[in-house]
């Protein structure tokens, strides 16, 4: 059925050349080639469980294609959506912790840039509310019995964030969601992009890509034109925690509503809770000072 939509869709100019694209845990996408060059479709339904809405996330994307950040969408409708496809590498975690500076520069002005470019009501990404809301849903399940420690460490680390400026986030930076043509950065999959923190977006890229301390706060550095001082990195290795913890329930909750050929959800959200508790021996021990 999917394919056969893929081909029924109105903007093709003459035959089309298809192939499957690796990647999404949450949505199916496929490489289109046809005379008016190439093509990315994407396919997805909203997800309540996640938070995802598809109209959201194309209002989200078209405004990063107007800033720069992004591919140009190029047609959407109901549960898919058609952007130009990028000449450009898939980075992985050993070029996100190569590059903090590039990427410290990258979130400034996509933090600083966004939010006049975006229409509509405003959505607000806070994770702590995430991982309270993943939490009820969870409680049904044989993860019930860890429920009150996850939402005490969520509260322990919600806590130790300090005031920053609202901007708006992409809040899922994992190093495939980064492109690199040769020349600039660009982002993609804006499926959780909203209003938020930017301690999000900087802890999420340093976590994800597991950056050294000494690499973090050059990605820190750059962001803030400074070095951070000591509330800030203390607020960033709790949000680092924090970024892990939704993660590991992100997959928790997959668990019970996405079968992912291939994937397998217990698994990688037993590898997100062990780099949690790597993260937590760094925060509590306070070798982030």
């Amino acid at each position: 059925m999917t394919i056969e939509r893929l081909r029924s869709l109105p903007l093709w100019q003459g035959r089309i050349q298809v192939e499957p694209l690796a990647g999404g845990l949450s949505n199916v996408s496929w490489k289109v080639t046809d005379r008016a060059g190439v093509h990315v479709v994407r396919f997805g339904t909203d997800y309540p469980f996640h938070h995802i809405d598809r109209q959201r996330e194309v209002i989200a994307a078209r405004a990063a294609h107007e800033g720069g950040f992004g591919p140009e969408v190029e047609y959407a409708a109901p549960g898919v959506m058609v952007s130009a496809f990028l000449e450009a590498r898939t980075w992985s975690a050993a070029d996100v912790v190569g590059n903090p500076e590039r990427i410290g520069r990258l979130l400034r002005a996509f933090h600083r840039d966004m939010p006049p470019r975006i229409a509509g009501p405003g959505y607000m990404f806070w994770v702590f509310h995430v991982i309270r809301d993943y939490a009820r849903m969870l409680a049904a399940t044989a993860r019930a019995g860890e429920l009150p420690r996850y939402l005490a460490l969520g509260a322990e680390l919600e806590a130790a964030q300090i005031p920053l400026p609202v901007v708006f986030g992409h809040h899922d930076l994992l190093p495939a969601n980064i492109l690199d043509d040769g020349e600039s950065l660009w982002l993609i999959d804006y499926e959780y992009a909203g209003l938020g923190t930017a301690m999000f977006d900087l802890a999420g890229a340093s976590s994800n890509a597991g950056m050294t301390a000494e690499q973090s706060l050059r990605l820190l550095s750059t962001y803030l034109g400074h070095e951070p001082g000591r509330a800030f990195l203390r607020a960033f290795s709790a949000m680092q925690c924090a970024s892990l913890l939704r993660e590991a329930m992100w997959a928790m909750v997959s668990e019970l509503h996405l079968a992912t050929p291939g994937v397998d959800f217990a698994a990688y959200a037993q590898e997100n809770l062990d780099r949690l508790a790597e993260a937590l021996d760094i925060y509590r021990s306070g070798a982030f000072r």
